[in-house]
């Protein structure tokens, strides 16, 4: 086992981490709903990796997730009011909220489609991870290899997965569920996957 992939949040340096991610590190983390992996959205390295790690198809885009709801909202391009609504009742949570994308989210982390999905889960951990990333905000999809179920500890991990760092999940562990998945526009929303969260 490489434990020197795992890192505890206590002793985490955060120009170190942030140096890591800036070269294209990707990381393993507990949420509120499963296992995720995640990296910044500005590297493309760090996207190519994640899709590498997992076996991902690339016609599958990857989501953005922060501590808080203020830091993502830039990649929208519009937030329609069902949206806002949707994300002041349930944000942090077990929803991913998908609008029109801004020019601020890269093509590559969508899949070249003109949405992106957005998420504040509601786990301390990653909570406390986002706040020693530079700008809060990493590009995620959930810990597994394609096709496969999330993993379920920082051990399965270690033997499943090839991420840079693995972040000790202090005794947290998710629900098992995944988020329920929305698509708004100015029309109203439509359920692209039904989770634990029923709008």
């Amino acid at each position: 086992m490489n434990v020197s992939k795992i890192l505890k949040l206590n002793e985490i340096d955060n120009s170190f981490i942030n140096a890591e991610l800036e070269q294209g590190a990707v990381l393993c983390f507990v949420t509120d709903t499963v296992w995720g992996l995640g990296c910044l959205p500005e590297s493309e390295k760090g996207v190519d990796r994640i899709y590498e790690i997992k076996g991902r198809d690339r016609s599958k885009p990857l989501i953005l997730m922060s501590d808080k709801q203020e830091y993502l909202t830039k990649y929208f391009k519009t937030i329609p009011e069902s949206a806002k609504n949707a994300m002041d009742s349930n944000f942090p949570g077990a929803l991913t909220v998908i609008c029109e994308k801004s020019d601020s989210c890269p093509d590559y982390l969508t899949s070249n489609m003109n949405t992106v999905g957005i998420r504040v889960p509601n786990n301390s951990v990653f909570a406390s991870l986002c706040n020693k990333v530079k700008r809060h905000v990493l590009a995620t999809t959930s810990a597994n290899k394609s096709g496969q179920p999330p993993v379920s500890s920082v051990e399965e991990a270690l033997e499943k997965l090839d991420a840079d760092y693995i972040i000790d999940n202090e005794g947290q562990m998710p629900e098992g569920i995944s988020s329920t998945v929305a698509l708004f526009n100015s029309e109203g929303f439509k359920i692209l996957r039904q989770g634990s969260i029923v709008l």
